[in-house]
C-alpha cells in the first residue's frame, strides 16, 4: 500500500476492496452477509468476536475462508476439557546441541501465532486455559518461562459457543466476555440459501479465490481507521446509550426493573470503532448516529446481564436494547 496517497483514495480503496473481499467469500459461503460484514468490521477495529450457532452453519469454513481471501495465517484450536494453556500460546523443550552436546530450552509457539484464531468451543475449556487467550487477545502477546513473545500483526480471534449443548461447559465470565467486540448469533439458512448450500456442497464445485488484501495492507487500514475524525455529537449518542443501560445511571424505569449490570466504558469505545469503519467501508469520511445504531446490538448483546425478573419474564439483552433504541433518539 502506498503510503503517500490521499485519505480520499484511501476511503475509495478500502470501500473498493470491501466489496472484493465480500465477492470471493460468496463464491464459498452462502448468506450470512450481516455476519460477514461484522466480521470484516471487527477486524478493521483491532476487535475480536465471539460468534454463537448451532453446529454445521460453517462458521469454521467462513473464517478460513476469511483468512485465505486475505492472504492471512490461519490456526483452529478445538477447545476441550483437558486443554491446557501451553497447549495455545507454546511449550518449552530442551533441546541439546549435536556438536557442543549442551542442552538449551528452546520455545516451541503454539497455534495462537496466527494473524487468525479460530477458536473452537471456547466455553469448553477450563477458567485457565480460557485466560490464557484471552490475555493473548487483550495484549497481543504470549509470556513464556519470563521472555515475552509479540504475537503477529493482524491479529483476530473468532471463538465460538455452541448454544445448545451446555452440559460440561465453562461459561466466560463477564469480565471476559467484554474482551469481545461483538457477539454475533448466527441463524440458520433461508430455504433458497439452503437450496444453493446443498447444490454446491453436493457437487464438484471448487472456487479459485483471490487474495485482495494483505496483513500489510490490513495494518495501514487499521491505522488510517483509527484516525477517522468523528463528530462530538456522536460519540456523545454512544456514551448516552451505553450509560443508560446502567440502572444506577438510568432513569428509565425498565432498565432498573430488567438489568443486574450495563455496559461499561469498552462499550462505548467498539460502538464508536465500529462506526468509523462501517463509515469508510461505505465510502464516507466520518461516521452518523445511525452508524452507532447499526452496531447497538452486536456490541452490547453480551455486555448486559439481566436480572431474575427479566429471565422470568423470558426477556433477553437484545429487546431490553430494542426497547432502550426507541427510547433514545
Amino acid at each position: 500500500m502506498n503510503k503517500n496517497i490521499s485519505d480520499i483514495e484511501i476511503v475509495e480503496k478500502l470501500s473498493h476492496s470491501f466489496k472484493e473481499i465480500k465477492k470471493e467469500i460468496s463464491k464459498v459461503i452462502v448468506g450470512q452477509d450481516e455476519i460477514i460484514d461484522n466480521l470484516i468490521v471487527s477486524l478493521l477495529s483491532r476487535g475480536h468476536c465471539l460468534l454463537i450457532g448451532v453446529p454445521g452453519l460453517a462458521k469454521t469454513l467462513l473464517i478460513k475462508t476469511l483468512a485465505e481471501v486475505l492472504d492471512l495465517k490461519f490456526s483452529r484450536i478445538q477447545f476441550t476439557p483437558d486443554l491446557m494453556p501451553s497447549d495455545i500460546t507454546g511449550t518449552e523443550i530442551i533441546e541439546e546441541d549435536a556438536i557442543t552436546k549442551k542442552r538449551d530450552f528452546k520455545f516451541i509457539k503454539g497455534p495462537v501465532f496466527a494473524n487468525i484464531i479460530l477458536a473452537d468451543e471456547i466455553n469448553r475449556t477450563p477458567p485457565k486455559t480460557q485466560s490464557a487467550l484471552l490475555e493473548a487477545m487483550q495484549e497481543h502477546r504470549v509470556t513464556a518461562a519470563g521472555i515475552t513473545y509479540k504475537l503477529e500483526e493482524p491479529f483476530f480471534v473468532l471463538a465460538t459457543q455452541n448454544p445448545i449443548e451446555q452440559e460440561g461447559t465453562y461459561p466466560l465470565p463477564e469480565a471476559q466476555l467484554d474482551r469481545f467486540m461483538f457477539s454475533l448469533w448466527l441463524d440458520y439458512p433461508s430455504f433458497d440459501e439452503e437450496i444453493k448450500i446443498i447444490k454446491q456442497t453436493t457437487s464438484d464445485y471448487k472456487p479459485e479465490l483471490k487474495k485482495i488484501l494483505s496483513a500489510n495492507d490490513i495494518i495501514f487500514f487499521q491505522d488510517f481507521i483509527a484516525k477517522v475524525p468523528v463528530a462530538d455529537n456522536v460519540i456523545e449518542y454512544a456514551v448516552k446509550f451505553v450509560k443508560s443501560t446502567r440502572p444506577a445511571d438510568g432513569t428509565l424505569k425498565f432498565i432498573k426493573d430488567w438489568i443486574s449490570w450495563g455496559a461499561g466504558p469498552r462499550a462505548s469505545q467498539y460502538l464508536i470503532l465500529a462506526a468509523k469503519t462501517k463509515a469508510v467501508i461505505d465510502g464516507r469520511y466520518t461516521p452518523s448516529i445511525e452508524d452507532v445504531r447499526n452496531f447497538l446490538i452486536p456490541v452490547l448483546r453480551h455486555r448486559l446481564i439481566p436480572n431474575f425478573s427479566a429471565q422470568a419474564e423470558g426477556i433477553d439483552s437484545v429487546e431490553i436494547i430494542e426497547k432502550l433504541k426507541s427510547n433514545i433518539e
